[in-house]
């Protein structure tokens, strides 16, 4: 049975926290390969994400003294997601697990991946028991955005995050879709082949700080949105349907207080309803300009990241 498995992990400036886990995942990976659950010939692939501290610098020292340590160096910061397809495109291997560099995500799960791998299933998923480490904000804008999502019909499981297993088929199958603005979740939730999940507490950080704000979550949630409905385009469609049926009343009643001498001088209504028609017409040009710069984004074709080498990558 074809076992290499490579644990894929991007990091951005994790300079406080990256020896904790290259040596964890490091102790760990050498448990599977004695168990044989994995070849000797598996690693731990760490993508760097044009960090600006000492995160390229000590994982090159690790990489020195041992060959199951590879590192993806990008030539500049290119985000989680982009990152992770830099090591699923350019590695080979017949599974590969990517989780987060600061280890929140219990990789002791990794072991009930593999083992679901070996009983024939494609993609494994990591899913959050719950979601007690968040503070209450993004444990409630979450929530918040699962139902949205499948209220518009976009189906991605719940407290998933990048932390999963794919095995070689199924990253084949990733690689058909060609859209640059990707939502990894949505579209790896649409590869039809078997899958399976394993629940896991998430752990407190040991060291570090996240590097996910709450503008880069927001901007991802939007990204998935965007990336997957056409639903806000038809809100504006029905919004001006609306508009449009109370435009017609307000011009009905406009004639009938002129016919009937009793319409009333004021600028405070005139004010409020055109600042109203103003603020939609507005959103609605914004919500339209967002898909154009998608189709601008596509159109360009232009590159996901920059690989600048490669290290311990035989």
């Amino acid at each position: 049975m074809n076992n290499k498995l490579i644990i894929l992990v991007p990091c951005y400036n994790e300079e406080e926290i990256i020896d904790y886990s290259i040596q964890k995942l490091d102790s760990f990976l050498d448990s599977l390969i004695k168990d044989n659950l994995v070849d000797k010939t598996s690693k731990i692939c760490f993508v760097n994400d044009g960090s600006k501290d000492k995160t390229k610098d000590i994982i090159e020292s690790y990489c020195q003294k041992n060959d199951k340590i590879m590192l993806i160096n990008l030539a500049g910061n290119f985000g989680q997601q982009n990152a992770i397809l830099a090591g699923l495109n350019n590695l080979e291997a017949d599974m590969i697990v990517t989780i987060d560099a600061d280890l929140q995500d219990d990789y002791l799960t990794i072991r009930e991946m593999v083992e679901k791998y070996h009983l024939g299933y494609e993609i494994i998923y990591g899913i959050r028991k719950e979601r007690k480490t968040d503070s209450f904000f993004k444990r409630t804008s979450a929530n918040l955005f699962y139902k949205f999502m499948n209220l518009i019909g976009i189906k991605i499981r719940k407290n998933h995050s990048e932390y999963r297993l794919m095995s070689k088929c199924a990253i084949e199958k990733l690689k058909e879709y060609k859209e640059k603005t990707i939502f990894l979740r949505g579209i790896v939730q649409k590869i039809n082949l078997p899958s399976s999940e394993v629940y896991y507490s998430r752990k407190e950080r040991v060291a570090g700080s996240t590097k996910y704000s709450v503008f880069k979550l927001f901007s991802l949630a939007w990204c998935a949105i965007t990336s997957f409905s056409i639903l806000p385009l038809r809100l504006i469609t029905l919004t001006g349907v609306i508009m449009s049926g109370v435009s017609f009343i307000i011009l009905l009643y406009a004639l009938y207080s002129y016919i009937k001498h009793i319409a009333q001088p004021g600028w405070t209504s005139i004010i409020i309803t055109i600042a109203f028609f103003f603020g939609i017409t507005i959103m609605s040009i914004g919500i339209i300009g967002e898909y154009l710069g998608k189709i601008l984004i596509e159109v360009k074709n232009r590159p996901l990241y920059q690989i600048k080498e490669i290290i311990n990558d035989k």
